[in-house]
Protein backbone atom coordinates (compact mmCIF):
# COMPACT_ATOMS: atom_id res chain seq x y z
CA UNK A 1 0.00 0.00 0.00
CA UNK A 2 1.11 3.59 -0.48
CA UNK A 3 0.06 7.06 0.62
CA UNK A 4 -0.11 10.68 -0.42
CA UNK A 5 2.44 13.18 0.81
CA UNK A 6 1.09 16.67 0.20
CA UNK A 7 0.45 18.92 3.18
CA UNK A 8 -2.69 20.43 1.62
CA UNK A 9 -5.46 18.71 -0.32
CA UNK A 10 -4.39 17.84 -3.87
CA UNK A 11 -5.50 15.64 -6.74
CA UNK A 12 -2.95 13.06 -5.59
CA UNK A 13 -5.34 12.05 -2.83
CA UNK A 14 -8.21 11.14 -5.12
CA UNK A 15 -9.22 8.03 -6.95
CA UNK A 16 -9.41 10.01 -10.19
CA UNK A 17 -5.81 11.18 -9.85
CA UNK A 18 -4.56 7.64 -9.25
CA UNK A 19 -6.64 6.24 -12.08
CA UNK A 20 -5.24 8.88 -14.41
CA UNK A 21 -1.68 8.27 -13.24
CA UNK A 22 -1.92 4.53 -13.77
CA UNK A 23 -3.62 4.91 -17.13
CA UNK A 24 -1.01 7.39 -18.36
CA UNK A 25 1.80 5.02 -17.40
CA UNK A 26 -0.09 1.88 -18.42
CA UNK A 27 0.23 0.47 -14.93
CA UNK A 28 -2.02 -2.40 -13.91
CA UNK A 29 -2.65 -3.16 -10.26
CA UNK A 30 -1.71 -6.59 -8.98
CA UNK A 31 -4.02 -7.72 -6.20
CA UNK A 32 -1.61 -10.44 -5.05
CA UNK A 33 0.85 -7.70 -4.05
CA UNK A 34 -1.67 -5.94 -1.83
CA UNK A 35 -1.63 -2.70 -3.81
CA UNK A 36 -4.06 -0.43 -1.97
CA UNK A 37 -3.28 3.28 -1.79
CA UNK A 38 -4.01 5.39 1.27
CA UNK A 39 -6.02 8.45 0.18
CA UNK A 40 -6.95 9.87 3.60
CA UNK A 41 -4.69 12.86 4.32
CA UNK A 42 -5.54 12.85 8.03
CA UNK A 43 -4.27 9.29 8.38
CA UNK A 44 -1.08 10.16 6.54
CA UNK A 45 -0.59 13.05 8.96
CA UNK A 46 -1.07 10.61 11.83
CA UNK A 47 1.55 8.22 10.46
CA UNK A 48 4.14 10.96 9.98
CA UNK A 49 3.45 12.49 13.41
CA UNK A 50 3.73 9.11 15.10
CA UNK A 51 7.13 8.54 13.49
CA UNK A 52 8.48 11.81 14.99
CA UNK A 53 11.09 12.09 12.26
CA UNK A 54 14.21 14.22 12.48
CA UNK A 55 17.31 14.65 10.33
CA UNK A 56 19.02 12.11 12.59
CA UNK A 57 16.69 9.38 11.28
CA UNK A 58 17.05 6.90 8.47
CA UNK A 59 13.60 5.72 7.43
CA UNK A 60 13.05 2.29 5.94
CA UNK A 61 9.89 2.04 3.86
CA UNK A 62 8.71 -1.34 2.58
CA UNK A 63 6.28 -0.98 -0.29
CA UNK A 64 7.12 2.28 -2.09
CA UNK A 65 4.03 2.28 -4.27
CA UNK A 66 3.81 5.53 -6.26
CA UNK A 67 6.39 7.18 -4.01
CA UNK A 68 3.94 9.63 -2.50
CA UNK A 69 4.47 8.59 1.12
CA UNK A 70 8.18 8.36 0.35
CA UNK A 71 8.39 12.02 -0.58
CA UNK A 72 6.51 12.98 2.56
CA UNK A 73 8.98 11.04 4.71
CA UNK A 74 11.87 12.64 2.84
CA UNK A 75 10.70 16.09 3.97
CA UNK A 76 11.52 15.21 7.58
CA UNK A 77 14.11 12.41 7.69
CA UNK A 78 17.83 12.60 7.11
CA UNK A 79 17.60 9.73 4.62
CA UNK A 80 15.00 7.34 3.24
CA UNK A 81 15.57 3.83 1.92
CA UNK A 82 12.49 2.47 0.21
CA UNK A 83 12.00 -0.91 -1.44
CA UNK A 84 9.39 -1.93 -4.01
CA UNK A 85 8.92 -5.34 -5.63
CA UNK A 86 6.77 -4.14 -8.55
CA UNK A 87 8.80 -2.82 -11.48
CA UNK A 88 6.11 -0.39 -12.65
CA UNK A 89 5.71 1.24 -9.25
CA UNK A 90 9.46 1.35 -8.74
CA UNK A 91 9.63 3.45 -11.94
CA UNK A 92 6.76 5.72 -10.84
CA UNK A 93 8.42 6.27 -7.48
CA UNK A 94 11.66 7.17 -9.21
CA UNK A 95 9.88 10.04 -10.92
CA UNK A 96 8.29 11.17 -7.65
CA UNK A 97 11.60 11.44 -5.78
CA UNK A 98 13.78 12.67 -8.64
CA UNK A 99 16.35 15.16 -7.39
CA UNK A 100 16.15 14.03 -3.76
CA UNK A 101 19.59 12.54 -3.29
CA UNK A 102 18.91 11.43 0.27
CA UNK A 103 16.25 8.99 -0.98
CA UNK A 104 17.42 5.59 -2.20
CA UNK A 105 15.09 3.26 -4.08
CA UNK A 106 15.60 -0.48 -4.35
CA UNK A 107 13.67 -2.66 -6.80
CA UNK A 108 13.48 -5.99 -4.97
CA UNK A 109 11.52 -8.13 -2.55
CA UNK A 110 12.12 -7.11 1.06
CA UNK A 111 12.33 -10.79 2.00
CA UNK A 112 14.73 -13.53 0.99
CA UNK A 113 12.22 -15.95 2.48
CA UNK A 114 9.70 -15.80 5.30
CA UNK A 115 12.45 -16.09 7.92
CA UNK A 116 15.05 -13.82 6.33
CA UNK A 117 15.27 -10.27 5.05
CA UNK A 118 16.76 -9.66 1.62
CA UNK A 119 20.57 -9.43 2.07
CA UNK A 120 20.72 -6.71 -0.60
CA UNK A 121 18.30 -4.61 1.44
CA UNK A 122 20.36 -5.08 4.59
CA UNK A 123 23.58 -4.19 2.79
CA UNK A 124 22.09 -1.02 1.32
CA UNK A 125 20.55 -0.09 4.66
CA UNK A 126 23.99 -0.34 6.27
CA UNK A 127 25.53 1.72 3.45
CA UNK A 128 22.94 4.50 3.64
CA UNK A 129 23.06 4.59 7.42
CA UNK A 130 26.83 5.03 7.32
CA UNK A 131 26.69 7.61 4.54
CA UNK A 132 24.22 9.85 6.34
CA UNK A 133 25.47 9.02 9.85
CA UNK A 134 21.94 8.19 10.93
CA UNK A 135 21.53 7.83 14.67
CA UNK A 136 18.24 5.96 14.45
CA UNK A 137 16.48 3.65 12.02
CA UNK A 138 12.69 3.73 11.78
CA UNK A 139 10.35 1.56 9.75
CA UNK A 140 7.51 3.73 8.47
CA UNK A 141 5.33 2.06 5.88
CA UNK A 142 1.93 1.07 4.63
CA UNK A 143 2.97 -2.57 4.58
CA UNK A 144 1.56 -4.86 1.89
CA UNK A 145 -0.60 -7.35 3.75
CA UNK A 146 1.27 -10.40 2.43
CA UNK A 147 4.63 -9.41 3.91
CA UNK A 148 3.63 -7.48 7.03
CA UNK A 149 4.19 -10.25 9.57
CA UNK A 150 7.57 -11.51 8.28
CA UNK A 151 8.90 -7.97 7.75
CA UNK A 152 8.03 -6.91 11.31
CA UNK A 153 9.27 -10.16 12.84
CA UNK A 154 12.54 -10.33 10.94
CA UNK A 155 13.38 -6.70 11.62
CA UNK A 156 12.77 -7.20 15.33
CA UNK A 157 14.98 -10.29 15.34
CA UNK A 158 17.76 -8.55 13.43
CA UNK A 159 20.64 -6.59 14.93
CA UNK A 160 19.46 -3.38 13.26
CA UNK A 161 18.99 -0.45 15.66
CA UNK A 162 15.28 -0.04 14.94
CA UNK A 163 14.04 2.74 17.21
CA UNK A 164 10.38 2.31 16.27
CA UNK A 165 7.99 1.05 13.64
CA UNK A 166 4.89 2.92 12.48
CA UNK A 167 3.07 0.64 10.09
CA UNK A 168 -0.31 0.10 8.51
CA UNK A 169 -1.29 -3.56 8.56
CA UNK A 170 -4.37 -5.72 8.17
CA UNK A 171 -6.60 -5.29 11.23
CA UNK A 172 -6.30 -8.97 12.12
CA UNK A 173 -2.52 -8.55 12.36
CA UNK A 174 -2.86 -5.36 14.41
CA UNK A 175 -5.04 -7.26 16.89
CA UNK A 176 -2.51 -10.08 17.13
CA UNK A 177 0.39 -7.71 17.66
CA UNK A 178 -1.33 -6.01 20.60
CA UNK A 179 -3.33 -8.95 22.02
CA UNK A 180 -3.30 -9.73 25.74
CA UNK A 181 -2.64 -13.22 27.07
CA UNK A 182 -5.77 -15.34 27.12
CA UNK A 183 -7.50 -13.36 24.40
CA UNK A 184 -8.67 -14.96 21.15
CA UNK A 185 -5.99 -13.19 19.04
CA UNK A 186 -3.09 -13.97 21.36
CA UNK A 187 -0.56 -16.34 19.81
CA UNK A 188 2.97 -16.80 18.53
CA UNK A 189 3.19 -13.38 16.84
CA UNK A 190 1.88 -11.61 19.95
CA UNK A 191 4.43 -13.33 22.18
CA UNK A 192 7.39 -12.85 19.86
CA UNK A 193 6.81 -9.13 19.33
CA UNK A 194 5.83 -8.33 22.91
CA UNK A 195 8.89 -10.18 24.21
CA UNK A 196 11.11 -7.49 22.69
CA UNK A 197 8.85 -4.48 22.12
CA UNK A 198 5.86 -2.46 23.27
CA UNK A 199 2.88 -2.28 20.93
CA UNK A 200 0.26 0.43 20.53
CA UNK A 201 -2.65 0.48 18.09
CA UNK A 202 -3.05 4.10 16.98
CA UNK A 203 -6.10 3.81 14.74
CA UNK A 204 -8.47 1.36 13.12
CA UNK A 205 -8.81 2.21 9.43
CA UNK A 206 -11.92 1.58 7.30
CA UNK A 207 -11.43 0.20 3.77
CA UNK A 208 -12.81 3.48 2.37
CA UNK A 209 -9.52 5.16 3.34
CA UNK A 210 -7.82 3.24 0.52
CA UNK A 211 -8.16 2.92 -3.21
CA UNK A 212 -8.81 0.30 -4.38
CA UNK A 213 -10.66 -0.68 -1.24
CA UNK A 214 -9.30 -3.75 0.54
CA UNK A 215 -11.81 -6.35 1.72
CA UNK A 216 -10.93 -5.83 5.41
CA UNK A 217 -10.16 -3.08 7.90
CA UNK A 218 -6.58 -2.04 8.56
CA UNK A 219 -4.79 -0.74 11.63
CA UNK A 220 -2.02 1.81 12.18
CA UNK A 221 0.34 0.35 14.76
CA UNK A 222 3.37 1.75 16.56
CA UNK A 223 5.93 -0.75 17.79
CA UNK A 224 8.68 0.32 20.17
CA UNK A 225 11.62 -2.13 20.41
CA UNK A 226 12.87 -2.21 24.01
CA UNK A 227 16.52 -3.21 24.59
CA UNK A 228 15.78 -4.09 28.22
CA UNK A 229 13.15 -6.59 27.12
CA UNK A 230 15.38 -8.07 24.45
CA UNK A 231 18.15 -8.59 27.01
CA UNK A 232 15.81 -10.97 28.84
CA UNK A 233 15.59 -13.30 25.83
CA UNK A 234 18.69 -15.53 25.76
CA UNK A 235 18.30 -16.61 22.12
CA UNK A 236 15.69 -14.88 19.97
CA UNK A 237 15.94 -17.29 17.04
CA UNK A 238 15.52 -20.27 19.35
CA UNK A 239 12.57 -18.57 21.00
CA UNK A 240 10.94 -18.00 17.61
CA UNK A 241 11.43 -21.69 16.82
CA UNK A 242 9.87 -22.64 20.13
CA UNK A 243 6.83 -20.43 19.50
CA UNK A 244 6.43 -21.82 15.98
CA UNK A 245 6.46 -25.37 17.30
CA UNK A 246 4.30 -24.83 20.37
CA UNK A 247 1.62 -22.96 18.39
CA UNK A 248 1.58 -25.37 15.46
CA UNK A 249 -0.62 -27.48 17.72
CA UNK A 250 -2.76 -24.66 19.10
CA UNK A 251 -5.66 -26.91 20.07
CA UNK A 252 -3.46 -29.13 22.19
CA UNK A 253 -2.72 -28.53 25.84
CA UNK A 254 0.83 -27.83 26.99
CA UNK A 255 1.66 -31.49 27.51
CA UNK A 256 0.48 -32.47 24.05
CA UNK A 257 2.08 -29.47 22.33
CA UNK A 258 5.48 -30.13 23.91
CA UNK A 259 5.34 -33.83 23.11
CA UNK A 260 4.58 -32.93 19.50
CA UNK A 261 7.64 -30.69 19.04
CA UNK A 262 9.65 -32.29 16.21
CA UNK A 263 13.28 -33.32 16.41
CA UNK A 264 13.50 -33.76 20.16
CA UNK A 265 13.16 -36.98 22.15
CA UNK A 266 10.83 -36.47 25.07
CA UNK A 267 8.58 -38.93 26.83
CA UNK A 268 5.47 -38.11 28.79
CA UNK A 269 7.17 -38.62 32.15
CA UNK A 270 9.94 -36.12 31.32
CA UNK A 271 7.45 -33.54 30.06
CA UNK A 272 5.18 -33.96 33.09
CA UNK A 273 8.15 -33.58 35.43
CA UNK A 274 9.33 -30.40 33.73
CA UNK A 275 5.85 -28.90 33.74
CA UNK A 276 5.38 -29.81 37.41
CA UNK A 277 8.65 -28.01 38.24
CA UNK A 278 7.16 -24.88 36.73
CA UNK A 279 3.85 -25.29 38.52
CA UNK A 280 1.77 -26.50 35.55
CA UNK A 281 -0.56 -29.47 35.37
CA UNK A 282 -0.01 -29.89 31.64
CA UNK A 283 -3.65 -29.24 30.79
CA UNK A 284 -3.12 -25.50 30.31
CA UNK A 285 -3.00 -24.03 26.81
CA UNK A 286 -0.10 -21.91 25.58
CA UNK A 287 -2.28 -18.92 24.72
CA UNK A 288 -3.21 -18.51 28.40
CA UNK A 289 0.41 -17.97 29.44
CA UNK A 290 2.07 -14.58 29.77
CA UNK A 291 5.08 -13.58 27.68
CA UNK A 292 7.34 -14.17 30.68
CA UNK A 293 5.89 -17.65 31.16
CA UNK A 294 6.55 -18.46 27.50
CA UNK A 295 10.19 -17.46 27.97
CA UNK A 296 10.45 -19.59 31.11
CA UNK A 297 8.85 -22.57 29.39
CA UNK A 298 11.15 -22.28 26.38
CA UNK A 299 14.24 -22.40 28.59
CA UNK A 300 12.89 -25.42 30.45
CA UNK A 301 11.71 -27.67 27.65
CA UNK A 302 13.16 -26.46 24.32
CA UNK A 303 16.53 -28.15 24.76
Amino acid sequence: MSGDTSRTPSPRQTQSYLRGLFEAHRVRLKSKLGQHFLIDLNLLDLIVRAAELTRADLVLEVGTGTGSLTTRLAEHAGAVLTIEVDRDFHALAGEAVRGQDHVRLLHADALKNKNQLNPDLLALLHEVRHQYRAQRVKLVANLPYAVATPVISNLLLSDLPIERMVVTVQWEIAEKLAAAAGGPEFGALSVLVQAVADVEILRRVHPAAFWPRPAVDSGIVRIWPRPAKRAQVPDLLRFRGFLRDIYSHRRKNLRGAILSIPGRSRDKAWVDAKLAELGYTGTERAETLSVAQHLQLCEAVYV
